[in-house]
């Protein structure tokens, strides 16, 4: 997904398999859409997507939601040539004994999957599956992800919510005053100079956090910020400590 309608135009966010959006604007080669997981807003290529009828966009809103868990798995269509390859964290939209259906174009599907509110120790788990990925602007998957686009995935594996960028997420949850409120799977989040959230992580046991930063990594986390021990100084001041789920 890209900022602008153009090739040259940076990503701003990535659409994984199984997600639905509705269109708000189109041109003969990229078509706006805006996501129906969390409204996210942005330019995609029109050969890039399958239209649904009314229909089974309507049922798709109701299907409980399962979501891959395997870095990458191969599903195997009804044509010869019909094998995408979808990520973790995309939706499996009508899974039923190992196939998925997407109008009248199945695919089995043969990987792990999760479903339902999970909870804190499996979210911590989560998040450490997606431990080295590296940093990409606008990813969400563990060939590349950002800082929020991690946080928001590692909550839908677990079950929960979250909008896609960090100033978003920080309007959410409720405030601790100290970090050694804090349980593993509270999530932690970093101003810049101007005061403007731009950076959050997940927080773990023993004063430590795991984030996306230049790769998802784990670093120490104190009332200053983030101590990223192999630079020998604090990365990122900061600003408030939220808490998602109970």
């Amino acid at each position: 997904m890209r900022g602008e309608p153009s090739d040259a135009s940076e990503q701003v966010n990535v659409v994984l398999f199984g997600e639905s959006f509705s269109i708000l604007e189109e041109q003969p080669k990229w078509v706006r859409i805006q996501l129906d997981h969390d409204g996210y807003e942005g330019w995609i290529d029109r050969l890039q997507y399958q239209p649904l009828s009314p229909s089974y966009y309507k049922l798709l809103a109701t299907t409980p939601l399962r979501v891959s868990l395997d870095p990458v798995q191969l599903l195997q269509g009804t044509g010869p040539t019909d094998y995408p390859l979808i990520v973790q964290g995309a939706y499996l939209p009508f899974l039923d004994a190992g196939t998925i259906r997407l109008e009248q174009q199945s695919y089995s599907f043969e990987g792990a999957f999760t479903t339902g509110k999970k909870d804190r120790a499996d979210l911590v788990d989560f998040a450490f599956s997606y431990l080295n990925a590296p940093y990409q602007w606008g990813g969400r998957t563990p060939f590349g992800i950002d800082c929020s686009g991690f946080t928001q995935m590692v909550y839908r594996l677990a079950g929960h919510y979250l909008p896609r960028d960090a100033s978003q997420q920080a309007r959410k949850g409720t405030t601790l005053s100290f970090l050694e409120e804090c349980k593993p799977g509270d999530l932690a989040f970093f101003d810049n100079a101007e005061g403007a959230i731009t950076h959050v992580g997940i927080v773990l046991d023993d004063s430590h956090i795991i984030h996306a930063s230049g790769r998802v990594r784990v670093d120490g986390l104190d009332h200053s910020g983030i101590y990223n021990a192999e630079l020998g100084r604090h990365t990122h001041k900061l600003r408030v400590l939220k808490r998602m789920i109970d």
